[in-house]
């Protein structure tokens, strides 16, 4: 009797069970039946999101896939015209012309269907929010803002995604593509042939830019005051704008001419000259400009002396804090690469000193100063101290890396210049201001070059003839920089004015300035074929008369060289004499742990590039422990030490300072001093004088 109703107590239970599944399933169904309109919904959208992510991702592809393909074309064509020796356009010119070409194709070949989910609405505000969201049947969705569209072509905005899509952020050229070109032009800096003409290249580059700045912006505020009397003028154009304008056309780029300045091998004094101030201008132009900005007086058109110290405050502030933010990089970067032993495992010296050396632009920008200045001279100081820490590995590597990374960098963003002249959505061509502008840019070059020129001879052993200031007046290019700075703002009617200009500047500077180089040169009997390092012929005449060189050695830097020889190449670097020799006796211990142990294995690290600048110029004094050796204004030389006694000695010794590289050996180390790279080598070159 027990076992039955146990038996249907069982059965009971599973009859119950098996109701509660059905009901549940019943419920379950009815809850899908009611939802699945959503849930379709849902799924359709994310179907459509996903597609439209694919077909994003594929356009951004081919987009990319463009401009790789122009540098391809671009690197072919360079070689077939250096393999049939074509002078006549540059790699750089020919970038801008198959850019054209391009965007020629992808402006009138190319449409993108209209995409019939677009929908216009209007919504006044008083400004436009930098990311929109929008309610769309209860869901979210943000928006960001990629810029103002006129109203005639609010109709037209799907048809010009293509164009659209290979414009880039103006950022991505000041962040990505111009740190290498600016470290590269201060990493690969001929320091010898920069500081014999330090002085003219620092007067080109400050005062020169500033002076064709305000020559620029005062001939183009009249040529807008004549726009607006005629009717010419479609919106606001200031003062102000205007020396914005004359500030980012005066950054030049003669890149074109320098590279057949390099092939053709043009006398280097000029080569230096336009290069250094190619190089540092740059910088100028890029503070200048940001201080303009910064000038803002209280009415329209109005000069106010408060906010013009302001504005030359900004200016010093800024150029010095990026300077020594990018010189503090470099030297961290020396101390680092000489007290640890980096040097073991190449692959990470290199990657550590790329690292460092972009940081400094993008750190600079975030602490609000300039990265163009800082990169530069981290760029110049990596060169004069780092380099000689690295290992011989890191040492090509460096150079090999940052010569491709300028190549590529420069060549797309020509290419980019080409492309934009058809793909830009906001060009304004003004035929007075285009015309008033190309005046302005000659006469502001002039008013650089001529003046300043005579000044500098009034001082200058070695004058700026004639053929050289016409020659410097031609290759006035204007490049990369000076597109950077125009695309970087183009949000009013007067930055698009300027923007459309300056690239018809740049491609005229470029194409017939840069394509007649060679013909230039010829004109104006410039030599070639002048070695850099025996360019100029040396004069020994009797007595005390000065040797004729060609050097321009300032007092600063005589006094500078002594330093940094004496004390910062030997705590930066593995080279230079023992700062147990140069520093006093007191200080032994600090020298010994500063001094590496390679000073004192490193045979030839007392050769320096730079003191070939300054022997010729005025008194020096070479120390190494008690022996000095020193050169005075007249040319003669004395030496002071036990073993200097002897006159034959001393003779000896002046024999060797005068004529050509010597070598002295001291205390088992070798000193070189090397002289003038013009001067003729010393007939015996294994003549020593041995102590």
């Amino acid at each position: 009797m027990v076992f039955k109703l146990t038996v249907n107590s069982a059965r009971r239970v599973t009859r119950t069970l098996w109701l509660l599944v059905l009901v549940s399933l019943s419920v379950s169904i009815c809850v899908c039946r009611a939802s699945s309109p959503q849930e379709e919904d849902s799924a359709m959208e994310n179907i459509v999101t996903e597609k439209r992510a694919e077909e994003s991702h594929r356009q951004d592809s081919a987009d990319l896939l463009i401009f790789i393909m122009l540098l391809t074309l671009t690197i072919l064509t360079i070689w077939l015209f250096k393999h049939r020796r074509f002078r006549f356009l540059h790699e750089t010119g020919l970038a801008m012309i198959y850019g054209v070409l391009v965007g020629v194709v992808l402006r009138y070949g190319i449409h993108v269907p209209r995409d019939i989910s677009n929908v216009t609405m209007s919504c006044h505000v008083n400004a436009s929010p930098p990311s929109l969201l929008v309610n769309v049947s209860g869901k979210f969705y943000e928006y960001t803002l990629k810029g103002e569209i006129g109203a005639n072509e609010v109709n037209d905005i799907q048809d010009n995604e293509m164009l659209r899509k290979v414009t880039f952020d103006p950022e991505v050229f000041f962040n990505i593509l111009l740190p290498p070109i600016i470290f590269h032009a201060g990493y690969s800096l001929k320091r010898r042939h920069f500081f014999r003409n330090m002085g003219s290249i620092l007067a080109y580059a400050f005062l020169g830019t500033v002076v064709s700045c305000f020559v620029i912006g005062l001939l183009m505020y009249g040529c807008v005051v004549l726009m607006k009397r005629v009717g010419q003028l479609a919106g606001d154009f200031f003062f102000t704008d205007c020396l914005f304008f004359g500030a980012i056309v005066s950054a030049t780029d003669p890149v074109t001419v320098l590279a057949i300045f390099n092939e053709l091998e043009v006398d280097v004094d000029l080569y230096a000259l336009l290069f250094g101030e190619s190089v540092l201008n740059d910088a100028v132009a890029v503070v200048l400009s940001s201080s303009i900005v910064a000038y803002q007086p209280q009415g329209d058109n109005t000069f106010e002396v408060m906010a013009l110290l302001k504005s030359f405050g900004m200016f010093l502030g800024v150029f010095s804090g990026s300077f020594a933010l990018g010189v503090a990089t470099g030297v961290v970067t020396a101390l680092v690469t000489k007290f640890t032993k980096l040097r073991d495992f190449p692959l990470l010296e290199t990657a550590l000193f790329f690292l460092m050396s972009w940081s400094t632009f993008l750190l600079a920008e975030a602490c609000g100063f300039t990265g163009v200045v800082a990169v530069l001279f981290c760029g110049i100081t990596q060169a004069h101290y780092t380099f000689n820490n690295l290992s011989p590995d890191s040492q090509d590597r460096t150079k090999q890396l940052f010569e491709l990374l300028n190549f590529l960098a420069e060549n797309f963003i020509f290419s980019y210049m080409g492309l934009t002249l058809f793909t830009f959505q906001s060009h304004v061509f003004n035929p007075m201001f285009i015309v008033g502008a190309f005046v302005a840019v000659f006469l502001g070059r002039a008013a650089n070059i001529y003046p300043l020129s005579f000044l500098l001879n009034l001082g200058r052993r070695n004058k700026i003839r004639s053929n050289f200031q016409h020659m410097m007046m031609f290759a006035g290019l204007r490049g990369a920089m000076t597109f950077a700075l125009s695309i970087r703002d183009t949000a009013t009617y007067a930055r698009q004015m300027m923007f459309s200009t300056t690239l018809l500047v740049v491609f005229f500077t470029v194409w017939v300035c840069g394509g007649g180089t060679t013909q230039m040169l010829s004109c104006q009997r410039i030599r070639v074929g002048v070695d850099s390092d025996q360019d100029n012929p040396v004069s020994i005449t009797e007595g005390s008369e000065r040797r004729s060189t060609k050097q321009e050695s300032a007092w600063l830097f005589r006094i500078w060289y002594n330093f940094d020889h004496n004390y910062l190449k030997p705590i930066l670097t593995h080279s230079g004499p023992p700062l147990t020799a140069t520093l006093p006796p007191c200080c032994g211990p600090l020298a010994r742990f500063l001094t590496s142990p390679q000073a004192y294995e490193n045979e030839c690290q007392l050769k320096d590039d730079d003191s070939d600048l300054i022997l010729s110029d005025g008194d020096l004094n070479l120390t190494y422990g008690d022996i000095t050796v020193s050169t005075d204004a007249s040319g003669s030389h004395t030496s002071g030490g036990p073993a200097f006694a002897g006159a034959a000695i001393s003779d000896d010794l002046d024999r060797e300072l005068t004529c050509g590289d010597h070598e002295l050996v001291m205390r088992g180390t070798r000193l070189v001093l090397p002289m003038d790279d013009s001067d003729p080598p010393f007939t015996d070159p294994h003549h020593r004088l041995r102590m």
